[in-house]
């Protein structure tokens, strides 16, 4: 039997699914561009400082379309791995964009009227890849919204395992000391063991009636795996036995509605120096000690996207996509850049002196580090939603590794 707010979550037209909020660009009020929308659309001039370069471009499958992801590649190896939502893995030589290896997890039923057709003209039920990609011990690892958690070989693509979790795998996994540790949508966060699958411990956290369409990634630092909460916590869990070193309560529901109360941190927590960062989407930002669970300091931004950092300065997109740079020893802001506001700005990568954050018109923008001024720009995308970057580049040293909705990835060089 389904609860009555559960039914209402299903039910519901004000743009919730499965108990979680619908992307904007799902929203059936969006679909209709009017004159703030044409608005936001049409870029001001800036004062270019350089040109980025694209070194290659290739394509992988169709991308994720319009699905809410967080599907990103990773690069190690001397490659970058990538994925598209339906189940193409590939491999491609990080210099020169040619393909190493590819597989297809798309799932087909042999019992079909079509089995005896090839494959290459089938596109099969979607894998649902969703996780991103994560790099480590000659292994590349994602989840999938199936429950789904595969190790391949980095170097032929060969599957070395494969195990079922309980719940979405929505945001990459976290590999260290031996352990893939997985956070899903049911609130359960798993530590596998890197070269077998076999689950090792689990820690639970409460998940709210309402809460948004995504989840905390883990981070694992200094003998813990960190992660955000759907309920508003921070939790550390001791990689070596799973048991729960703290929980934090970064910011508490308020509200008359589940709406109001929504609290959650969607943010992978990011660490250095033993403070542990992390925003929550209602409005809290905090720096907390990792030994202790204690908030050093709080400020008001409503985000979620991930927190970056380089050197002693945060920087942050929010809800509305302005980026502020703060001071991270005591979250003072710094600066803002508000020309970008309503552009769904992924997170603000840092990449040499500058910052990158792409948009869901599938422009690249690069802001400098110390003032926030927008330094270059890179249309990849065609000025086309379709072709939207939804999420942040990956960087290694001055090239950066951009994937767009309809599975276009470039290598693109800064200056």
């Amino acid at each position: 039997m389904i609860k009555p707010i559960r039914a209402l979550c299903l039910l519901s037209v004000l743009g919730l699914s499965g108990c979680s909020i619908l992307p904007q660009w799902m929203d059936p009020t969006t679909w209709f561009a009017d004159e703030e929308e044409l608005k936001i659309k049409e870029l001001k001039p800036i004062n270019a400082q350089f040109v980025p370069v694209t070194l290659w471009e290739e394509e992988v499958g169709d991308g994720v379309g319009s699905h809410f992801s967080r599907l990103k590649p990773a690069v190690a190896y001397d490659k970058v791995f990538a994925a598209d939502r339906h189940g193409e893995v590939v491999a491609f030589d990080k210099t020169t964009g040619k393909q190493v290896w590819q597989r297809n997890f798309a799932q087909f039923d042999d019992s079909d009227w079509y089995s005896g057709v090839s494959r290459i003209w089938q596109s099969g039920e979607s894998a649902r890849i969703a996780g991103g990609m994560a790099a480590s011990y000659e292994k590349v690892f994602f989840g999938t919204e199936n429950g789904d958690v595969v190790a391949l070989d980095a170097n032929t693509g060969e599957t070395k395992w494969h195990t079922k979790v309980k719940g979405e795998v929505l945001a990459k996994p976290a590999v260290s000391e031996g352990l893939v540790v997985v956070n899903t949508g049911a609130g359960i966060m798993f530590a596998l063991d890197a070269e077998s699958g076999e689950q090792k411990w689990l820690y639970e956290s409460e998940v709210p009636p309402l809460s948004l369409r995504g989840i905390s990634a883990p981070t694992v630092a200094s003998g813990g795996a960190m992660v955000g909460t759907a309920s508003g916590k921070l939790a550390v869990v001791i990689m070596e036995n799973g048991q729960v070193a703290w929980e934090q309560a970064v910011t508490a529901p308020t509200g008359a509605t589940e709406l109001d109360r929504m609290v959650d941190i969607d943010v992978e927590p990011l660490i250095l120096g033993g403070v542990i960062y992390v925003v929550s989407f209602d409005g809290t930002l905090a720096a907390v000690e990792l030994r202790s669970g204690r908030v050093i300091w709080k400020r008001e931004y409503r985000s979620y996207r991930r927190v970056t950092m380089d050197a002693n300065n945060l920087y942050v997109v929010d809800a509305d996509s302005v980026v502020y740079g703060l001071d991270r020893r005591n979250g003072v802001e710094l600066w803002s850049q508000t020309s970008l506001r309503g552009r769904q700005l992924t997170a603000a990568e840092p990449v040499g002196d500058y910052l990158v954050v792409g948009d869901k018109f599938g422009y690249l923008h690069w802001l400098s580090q110390t003032g926030g001024e927008l330094v270059a720009r890179l249309e990849v995308g065609n000025n086309d939603e379709d072709e939207a970057i939804f999420a942040a580049p990956v960087v290694e040293g001055k090239v950066l590794y951009t994937l767009t909705r309809d599975g276009q990835l470039r290598a693109i060089q800064t200056p």
